[in-house]
């Protein structure tokens, strides 16, 4: 098991096969403070490393997902006036490390469940986007904020966003800044699933997470591996992807387990071989 790193603001629980990472900051409505950017991907990497881990779940503490960026940590950077060349490439390499905090997320070989409930406002967007999987509860109430603030929202969502929802959609999202519902969320395409409470949402997140756990953990990261890689390619270069990937994995342990599990009638053991 690899070592996950400590952090005062996420705390990392182990359920078998499924680890859910708590934003852990729940008085400050887990607001992304200057540590959060670099503890994030320290653990999601650790996690994606540990074999005995097959899904991550990145869910928040206390009454809310996540308010997003915590204003007064930044608020140095932000009221300061940048002119050199130095400092502009300083606050260059400062944006880069921010956006491999989520990119880490997608990144991961692991699939990855949002699991939102409350406030999901700016940066928790650009979290969500990069996870494979968002689930919400009826509270959920999400905002591209940071239009409202004076900032081009900079860590993932403008780039992931169009991915997932009419690009006509995130056009109004982005401009506007205004929040909206899970509901809304559910309708666009954002969300897959809307639970009537947080207590629900918690239990069905875990069941999803559990029934893909229970999978063979090298075909669902090979299936992760496979879309995202698509997204990039036509049709005609995604399926000679997908043929060279299957030559290389196709024949293995877990393929010969859900063979003869299939056979006996029993439910298959899984070891990722």
């Amino acid at each position: 098991m690899t070592a996950v790193p400590e952090s005062d603001v996420i705390s990392v629980e182990i359920t078998g096969h499924v680890a859910t990472v708590w934003l852990d900051r729940p008085d400050k409505l887990n607001a992304m403070a200057l540590d959060f950017w670099d503890d994030f991907p320290a653990i999601v990497e650790a996690l994606g490393e540990d074999e005995s881990v097959r899904v991550i779940m990145i869910a928040g503490r206390g009454p809310a997902f996540t308010a997003g960026i915590d204003l007064m940590a930044f608020a140095p950077m932000f009221g300061t006036t940048v002119t050199d060349v130095a400092s502009r490439r300083e606050l260059y390499q400062r944006i880069k490390r921010m956006q491999h905090t989520f990119s880490s997320l997608a990144d991961c070989a692991k699939p990855v469940i949002a699991v939102v409930h409350g406030y999901c406002i700016g940066g928790g967007v650009d979290l969500i986007t990069a996870c494979d999987i968002r689930l919400a509860s009826a509270d959920a109430v999400f905002s591209v904020r940071e239009t409202k603030i004076g900032i081009v929202a900079d860590v993932g969502t403008l780039q992931r966003l169009p991915a997932i929802i009419d690009p006509g959609r995130v056009a109004e999202l982005v401009y506007t800044g205004r929040d909206f519902t899970a509901e809304e969320a559910s309708t666009m395409g954002l969300v897959g699933h809307v639970y009537q409470d947080v207590d629900t949402l918690r239990k069905e997140s875990m069941a999803m997470a559990e029934e893909i756990a229970a999978n063979s953990p090298l075909v669902v990261q090979g299936a992760k591996q496979v879309l995202r890689s698509g997204r990039n390619m036509s049709i005609e270069d995604a399926l000679d992807y997908m043929a060279v990937w299957n030559a290389g994995f196709l024949t293995s342990n877990d393929l010969q387990e859900a063979v003869t599990a299939y056979m006996q009638k029993r439910p298959p053991e899984y070891n990722g071989t």
